[in-house]
């Protein structure tokens, strides 16, 4: 991207913006970032928490989101996906309740563990993984009970890597905002800025 992509924008807002909006809309108590550009991130609104090991992949940023939350599930969204949504994350908050500790969306039928729920005590599964050296959500996955679910609207999961990315998201036609509806749980929402999470 050449740049922070958390601060890149997309129709007139910063990509971590919509990130935060979409976890409000969908109910979250708390709103946290993990890493990245704290000061600028809290301006934004964020709870902007410093990642507990500085750059060391996106499982180091859950790890410390789990760690920092207070609710028992955790909403995890990168800070690429410029059509983050509410409705998306309210589906598969619908799961949580299955004994999942993970709930991950499919897109193409690839789990995309950067845009899911997780539960707050699964850190203590995940915690020696990471103390073995594996930085990868996809191979978390491999260590923790994870429904896979399908989503109404798997624009919502597409992440931009590149300015062309973001242009051909911009030309595609936009839904309707979500309206704010209870959630089935109370979520935290959190991510890290360093490993492009969203909050």
């Amino acid at each position: 991207m050449g740049h922070d992509k958390a601060f890149a924008p997309f129709e007139g807002r910063p990509l971590a913006e919509i990130a935060r909006c979409a976890l409000l809309e969908a109910g979250a108590v708390e709103v946290l970032s993990i890493g990245g550009d704290e000061t600028r991130l809290a301006a934004l609104g964020f709870t902007a928490i410093p990642d507990d090991v500085t750059g060391q992949g996106p499982l180091g940023g859950l790890l410390t989101a789990l760690r920092a939350a207070t609710e028992d599930w955790v909403v995890v969204l990168a800070t690429d996906l410029p059509r983050a949504s509410a409705g998306t994350v309210r589906e598969l908050l619908a799961h949580t309740g299955d004994g999942s500790d993970a709930v991950v969306p499919l897109l193409a039928g690839r789990p995309q563990p950067a845009h899911a729920v997780w539960r707050r005590d699964c850190r203590q599964l995940l915690e020696p993984l990471f103390a073995a050296g594996e930085r990868r959500l996809r191979q978390a996955l491999h260590h923790v009970r994870t429904s896979l679910v399908p989503v109404t609207d798997p624009m919502s999961l597409r992440d931009v890597d590149t300015p062309g990315d973001l242009q051909s998201l911009r030309i595609l036609p936009s839904r309707a905002p979500d309206s704010v509806a209870n959630s089935p749980a109370d979520p935290a929402g959190a991510g890290s800025g360093s490993s492009q999470w969203g909050m």
